[in-house]
């Protein structure tokens, strides 16, 4: 019998390798750093000491590799019936031909390590060895119930991050208990395959097999007297994975990883990590985290990556408590909040009380505010955090749950979560600016209202396009009105005249290059409504065949001052972002132009328009159409 144990089959039915095992290798370093030190932390030993992983790379000879020679056998014995298979068994056939591979390895200090090697595969949840070593989907249960409350893994299946770093899917763990005693054991990750004349299910386990009575097998650790590179003499876990795939030795993208997914941990002196000659801890991690290597430091610029924002906002502003309920249960949490205009995009981090990060968190309706924000709820909001999260422990939603209940409550408590951060974030910029209409617009806006609409009156003159058609009508009573051949006048005719020499728009910049054609647009045809630090835009283009005819449009804004001269109107200085009220899709803007507007077929168009705190509701527009 050789150093893996397969169990047998009757026939293969499956000829797919797992699943899983894709989704970590797409998630790359990420997956693999995350996993085995949110393992290393759940483990954490003594409170008053860090958890220290030190994370090696280095060259391993492939036959100082334990059981490599069973392996490379059942490699080539693989079939694959599709083409993913066939292509990655090719692709671990061509890796077991190298003398010499790349390896690396997770090795832990102040944790507790496995219990119970010697019991090999029991049915006892307190063998830890034995659930980490011969199980899946299950993790190992804390006697402690509050400990077990803020661990990091909960689905079981994370262990298998570390094969997908393995061009052959293979990994090995060493353990080192707390009497000192020293085993090994390890997984490989194949197909169901045929293999000297029998069937074997996927999973090989790298253990000794003993037999008992009814040909019952259970499985054992080996003694860990191994290469050196697999050898674990203090208390705690090892992990190991040769044969490492290309990409996964990038200590820089390792780095920020670990910054990224573990920056509370470090910060509260939980957690320290070793990368060869370099150490990350609650010293040192501002020094990654403002050297340009890592990140973008230019606050205006950070856009995707947020964690030195974090830094800040965890480490600066005292937290505010808040209590977010899903209807039955309410939870409470510290939140970090940071307002500042130069922040691009809002994001919130949430954070275990391990100190591990599940997610970037776009709060509803708020992803382009100026703000940033730290959320660490306690065990309670831990246990019910991790019931939201998806299996890689990157983001939180209610879509993966079963139950009808449970989705529904998880809904409620994500919904009052955005409500809340909602109220937040405006209480903010209120404070942040706390008196509307200060900017002196006396230069612009100083006559009457009746005074304003006669004058715009006269700047707009009728709008056609290049065919000579019609474009908008008004109802507007003071337009001129058509007379009939004998004097009298039409019972329905057109509100405005087409003059034969339109005036051209006042305006600094026009789309010669595209060739379009640019046109005022009535007032009548347009409505404003200010709700909430927003406007919708209502443009009524419905009795216009050339603008039905169109599908896109670009609309131009003009302030207009009370003797109807006109302005440019720039949209960046007063506005945050402008929607399509229908779609919710983003218009981009420059200028005074929101470009590629959509035209429904009803000719209605919407925008939601998310205006700055400095921005003045008493502004009076023009709005041109270009098509």
């Amino acid at each position: 019998m050789g150093m893996f144990q397969f169990a047998r089959l009757q026939n293969i039915e499956e000829h797919n390798f797992h699943n899983v095992l894709e989704d970590f290798y797409k998630m790359g370093i990420r997956g693999l750093v995350r996993e085995n030190l949110q393992n290393s932390l759940d483990a954490r030993l003594s409170k008053d000491q860090p958890v220290v992983v030190k994370i090696t790379f280095g060259d391993l000879a492939v036959n100082d590799i334990p059981g490599i020679d069973e392996l490379k056998d059942r490699v080539q014995c693989l079939e694959g019936k599709n083409q993913y298979s066939q292509a990655t068994i090719k692709r671990m056939q061509e890796a077991m031909k190298a003398e010499v591979v790349q390896f690396i390895s997770f090795e832990d200090c102040n944790t507790k390590g496995l219990r119970g090697a010697k019991n090999g595969q029991s049915n006892n949840p307190e063998d830890t060895f034995g659930v980490y070593a011969y199980s899946k989907g299950v993790h190992g249960v804390e006697d402690d119930p509050e400990k077990e409350k803020v661990r990091g893994g909960s689905h079981g299946i994370g262990k298998i991050a570390s094969n997908s770093a393995s061009d052959i899917y293979l990994m090995y763990f060493a353990n080192c208990d707390e009497h000192g005693e020293q085993h090994i054991g390890g997984t490989i990750q194949l197909i169901e395959h045929q293999y000297q004349q029998a069937y074997y299910r996927a999973t090989g386990y790298f253990a000794q097999a003993k037999t008992y009575g009814d040909d019952q097998v259970q499985k054992f650790p080996y003694e860990n007297n191994f290469h050196h590179v697999f050898a674990k003499d203090t208390r705690g876990l090892k992990i190991i994975v040769p044969f490492l795939r290309e990409g996964f030795a990038d200590e820089v993208e390792m780095v920020k990883t670990i910054c990224d997914s573990f920056l509370i941990a470090i910060l509260e002196k939980k957690l320290v990590v070793e990368i060869n000659d370099k150490v990350i801890d609650d010293k040192t991690i501002h020094m990654y985290l403002s050297d340009e290597q890592y990140y973008q430091n230019e606050i205006s610029e950070m856009k995707k990556e947020f964690t030195p924002l974090y830094a800040q906002t965890y480490t600066k502003i005292p937290a505010q408590k808040i209590q977010i309920s899903n209807s039955e249960t309410t939870f409470n949490f510290d939140l970090y909040f940071t307002y500042d205009e130069k922040i691009p995009v809002g994001r919130m981090a949430i954070f275990r009380t391990v100190g591990m990060k599940i997610s970037d968190y776009k709060v509803l309706n708020n992803v382009r505010k100026p703000f940033n924000a730290v959320l660490i709820g306690g065990a309670d909001e831990d246990v019910y955090l991790k019931s939201l999260e998806n299996e890689s422990h990157t983001d939180i939603s209610a879509d993966h749950i079963k139950d009808a209940k449970t989705k529904r409550l998880a809904r409620k408590f994500l919904a009052k979560l955005n409500s809340e951060l909602d109220r937040i974030i405006k209480e903010e910029i209120k404070k942040q600016n706390p008196v509307d209409g200060i900017i002196d617009t006396s230069d612009i806006l100083y006559t009457t209202e009746i005074q304003f609409k006669k004058q715009i009156e006269k700047a707009l003159g009728t709008v056609t396009i290049n065919t000579g058609k019609k474009m908008m009508k008004t109802n507007d009573a003071s337009a001129p009105k058509k007379q009939t051949k004998k004097g009298g006048k039409n019972k329905k005719a057109p509100a405005l005249q087409k003059k034969p020499n339109p005036p051209k728009p006042n305006l600094t910049e026009r789309d010669d290059e595209l060739k379009k054609d640019r046109y005022s647009v009535q007032p009548n045809l347009v409505k404003r409504l200010i709700v909430n630090g927003k406007e919708i835009i209502h443009f009524d283009f419905s009795q216009e065949k050339a603008m039905q005819s169109a599908a896109n449009c670009d609309i131009l804004f003009e302030i207009i001052d009370g003797m109807g001269a006109k302005y440019a109107f720039d949209l960046a200085n007063n506005y945050l972002e402008i929607l399509n009220r229908h779609t919710f899709s983003t218009y981009a803007f420059d200028g005074n132009k929101i470009k590629g507007v959509t035209i429904p077929k009803n000719g209605i168009v919407e925008l939601i328009v998310t205006f700055k705190p400095t921005y003045n509701k008493a502004l009076k527009f023009n709005y041109l159409v270009e098509v």
